[in-house]
């Protein structure tokens, strides 16, 4: 594989001469297998090229964003015809106006809607927003849970101070007991419970939300006048066209979007209830392109394709030919993979696998047969996928199942994973 990768080793060499480290941020690759390209020169539908020409099937859609398909023609369209209107402006256009309309029509909880560029930036507002409301401090949040890259979320220490993380608390995801405790602990300082959709957390399994104890969750801000806030940025329509958190029953006061919102274009959301609308409208949160109107159009496209196809319904629907035949596979071939999450948003972990050897040797021989798949943070399906695609997928599973049944008793430890059995 790596004799296929001569641009991309090319750029890579480049790019440690003009960016930090070669790369950053959850796209470099440093903690990918060896043969795993770092830049792509093009895609279309959920197919991507790498930068020497390997097609394969993508099944990060590019950490989320794509939803609808690479390229999308009317989603595209839409940006294009706005963006030649005009997109940048002194001030927005009354596109802004249309998506809050037509997203709070979507999302059940939702009263307004403001908008920014980055999860981190719909986080960070929620917390703001939170904190403006209760005149409080204290934020509770899952351990392991990813909110942003913010100084106050970022899972790497590094350039941050302990100041910044200053008033969190932490529980454990979907333990009651652990959740009442930590809520015990900030008192009457309590400003949000943070909850993600689901435990979508790196290296370990995905879990679905406990119904009790989402609603427990919520029945804790209702009874200290703190606000609940269901951080969707990146299972936000993936899992329902509605907050994710109305598949248990639970309506937050926040909720934070992002990812496939305009299906690849930069735009994220907060949206919330009319409690929050009065410390919404106080804060200070802006940004030199938060109001471009283009993403917007985008997302407005977007936003009609959620509502008029059965765009999740086909996710699902091969999701789980997916998930059957990678389990009918593994288990032919002596395997236990454990594949956890929503259909829509699979992870695979291989058993007795604690330094990802297994995982890592299985990931590289799919990209060799052309499909995108990693090892150890989940994945996502997109609508332009097809049953095609599934059985290319499927068949190139079995290939790799059989690579790794003929290396795994050879296979050396990874040292890049050294840290997940210190």
């Amino acid at each position: 594989m790596l004799g296929r990768n001569s641009r991309d080793q090319e750029l890579r060499d480049r790019a440690q001469a003009v960016i930090p480290g070669g790369m950053y941020g959850h796209q470099a690759v440093g903690l990918l297998p060896e043969d795993y390209p770092q830049f792509f020169s093009k895609a279309s539908g959920a197919r991507l090229w790498d930068a020497d020409g390997n097609e394969l099937l993508d099944f990060m859609c590019a950490y989320g964003p794509n939803l609808f398909g690479y390229g999308h023609e009317g989603i595209n369209a839409a940006f294009v015809k706005q963006m030649n209107i005009g997109d940048t402006l002194t001030g927005p256009t009354g596109v802004m106006v249309e998506l809050a309309e037509a997203f709070v029509k979507l999302v059940s909880h939702a009263d307004w809607a403001m908008f920014c560029k980055n999860g981190t930036d719909a986080t960070s507002m929620a917390m703001v927003t939170a904190r403006a409301h209760t005149r409080r401090k204290v934020i509770v949040m899952a351990k392991g849970a990813y909110h942003g890259a913010a100084p106050w979320c970022t899972p790497r220490p590094a350039g941050t101070t302990k100041e910044d993380k200053a008033n969190q608390i932490f529980c454990t995801y979907n333990d009651v007991a652990s959740l009442e405790d930590a809520v015990a602990q900030a008192g009457d300082d309590l400003a949000a419970i943070f909850a993600a959709p689901l435990k979508h957390d790196t290296f370990v399994d995905q879990i679905q939300p406990d119904a009790a104890y989402a609603r427990r969750a919520r029945e804790l801000c209702d009874q200290t006048g703190a606000l609940l806030v269901v951080d969707d940025v990146r299972a936000g329509l993936r899992i329902a066209r509605d907050c994710s958190w109305s598949k248990v029953g639970v309506a937050p006061d926040l909720s934070t979007w992002g990812k496939c919102l305009a299906n690849g274009h930069a735009l994220s959301a907060l949206l919330g209830s009319d409690k929050a609308r009065k410390a919404a409208s106080h804060i200070f949160v802006t940004g030199s392109f938060w109001y471009q109107a283009a993403p917007m159009a985008a997302a407005l496209e977007a936003l009609r394709l959620v509502n008029e196809t059965d765009y999740l319904e086909k996710m699902q629907r091969l999701g789980q030919r997916l998930r059957d035949g990678l389990a009918e596979r593994a288990s032919a071939a002596g395997f236990g993979l454990r594949q956890t999450g929503p259909l829509t948003m699979p992870l695979f972990l291989f058993d007795d696998d604690p330094d990802l050897r297994k995982g890592f040797c299985w990931s590289s021989a799919m990209l060799e047969r052309g499909v995108y798949v990693h090892p150890w943070h989940n994945m996502f399906l997109c609508d332009a996928m097809t049953d095609a695609d599934i059985d290319l997928a499927l068949n190139a599973a079995e290939g790799a199942f059989s690579v790794l049944k003929k290396q795994a008793a050879s296979l050396a430890p990874v040292e890049k994973m050294a840290f997940l059995t210190a």
